[in-house]
């Protein structure tokens, strides 16, 4: 009897193929639990974020508890465990952005976009984020697309900034 383990529907067709490349990643570390950091990096800009399965895979292969990498993977902030949008929406909410309108940025990319903190629009365009602070103080209220910060911004000129992408 073939006891072959199927895959669910969800997951990329080269599937396998991610999963061979982050073992690759794994056996170059050693598999030691000291470096599942660097591994888990390896591994999101392998699949692109970290479900489960993929999480149970790392746990596995370096011969840990799968609460272990899922505790990590939950506690730093630039892990996901979900698919990212082609584009990345950051907005800071550090004090100087807060005090001067980044809740509000907040309020009108969520309802521009249709997403909550953390989604990704239904045409896997943008990502929508927030940073305790992005460095730009002094050009607050600031968000960053990708690695394009953009200063001095309201809600109204939302529409014109994001229409560039």
């Amino acid at each position: 009897m073939n006891q072959t383990k199927q895959i669910p529907h969800n997951l990329p067709e080269d599937h396998a193929q991610k999963l061979a490349q982050i073992e690759a990643v794994i056996a170059k570390y050693e598999a030691k639990p000291s470096n599942l950091i660097m591994v888990l990096h390896a591994a999101q800009g392998i699949y692109g974020y970290l479900p489960y399965v993929v999480q149970k895979f790392v746990a596995d292969k370096m011969i840990m508890a799968v609460s272990e990498v899922s505790g990590v993977v939950t506690f730093y902030s630039f892990f996901s465990t979900k698919p990212k949008g082609k584009h990345t929406i950051l907005v800071c909410m550090g004090t100087a952005c807060y005090v001067r309108g980044g809740k509000k940025l907040v309020e009108g990319l969520q309802k521009h976009l249709n997403v909550d903190v953390a989604d990704t629009t239904e045409d896997g365009k943008f990502t929508l984020s927030i940073a305790r602070c992005i460095g730009a103080c002094g050009l607050a209220p600031a968000l960053m697309v990708d690695d394009t910060v953009f200063k001095s911004v309201n809600p109204k000129r939302l529409e014109s900034v994001l229409s560039k992408y």
